[in-house]
């Protein structure tokens, strides 16, 4: 038996695929390896999979019918699937919306008729995002929360996922989880992200800059936890459902940056953190 892992070289992906193959699993890795960010990182994360045996790398786009179709076909062996792939960032969805609509409602669509039509399907996990609470000012977040305001177009598109998923279950009996994912950082994460926006300019003694005069709060869970919450999430599932996936953590240097101040951005949520109530059913 296999396990499916779109959006391998990514961050989380790479993760996720690095801990299957330590426990054992075969791993069959798919990512388009876009620009959106250094693909060398992507690369470099890729060299570190493909010195395994039971690891299976294919180029592909998710969003491709003609593409993730044959694959599937060609490994029937497959009964978990890890869904990560898709076109991150919030701001950048200002910028190029097409790809958003591409690469993370096409997408989802295209993998739930793949994975549909597996035989020995017993899992389908799927990436999701905290920015589905958009405009929903009560805090801490909860998966009982509203999540009809979307304040930026990539929270649009994972909203959607989730209920095109949901109707997916009901049509076929796919068993699907949806990780709401929080700010995750850690080892080989995205350059874009705060952590590593900070930790360079710290590193260089240049001011952190920051946003909203630095009125913003989100979790930030390390990928540690974020890979062991999804590991309990792969298996067998009688139906939709939807989870936080969010833990506070850190990792300190022990050196100290002076923020620069700056005004709020389109699409930004000021206050982004989870209760740590019990999980419920979408």
């Amino acid at each position: 038996m296999s396990v499916l892992v779109t959006g391998a070289a990514g961050f989380i992906g790479f993760h996720v695929s690095k801990t299957l193959l330590a426990r054992g699993d075969a791993v069959i890795g798919i990512d388009n390896l876009n620009p959106y960010y250094d693909v060398a990182l992507k690369r470099a994360r890729l060299a570190e999979l493909t010195g395994a045996a039971a690891f299976t790398f294919h180029q592909a786009d998710i969003a491709d019918p003609a593409a993730i179709a044959p694959i599937t076909a060609h490994h029937p062996e497959i009964d978990r699937v890890v869904h990560l792939a898709a076109q991150a960032g919030v701001r950048y969805s200002l910028e190029n919306p097409y790809s958003y609509i591409e690469s993370n409602v096409m997408g989802q669509v295209v993998m739930l008729e793949a994975v549909r039509r597996l035989p020995g399907l017993k899992s389908f996990v799927y990436a999701s995002s905290s920015s589905v609470y958009g405009g929903n000012s009560k805090q801490p977040s909860s998966v009982d929360d509203r999540v009809d305001t979307p304040v930026s177009l990539y929270a649009a598109t994972k909203r959607a996922d989730e209920l095109i998923t949901h109707a997916y279950c009901h049509l076929y009996e796919i068993p699907a989880t949806g990780l709401r994912y929080f700010t995750v950082y850690g080892p080989w994460g995205r350059p874009d992200m705060a952590a590593y926006l900070f930790a360079d300019a710290i590193m260089a003694g240049r001011p952190l800059r920051v946003f909203n005069h630095g009125q913003m709060a989100r979790d930030f869970p390390y990928i540690d936890d974020i890979v062991a919450g999804q590991s309990r999430q792969s298996s067998p599932r009688a139906a939709s459902r939807i989870h936080r996936c969010a833990r506070n953590g850190a990792r300190t240097h022990g050196r100290q940056g002076a923020p620069a101040d700056g005004a709020g951005r389109r699409g930004d949520e000021l206050r982004r953190y989870r209760s740590l109530a019990t999980r419920s059913r979408l």
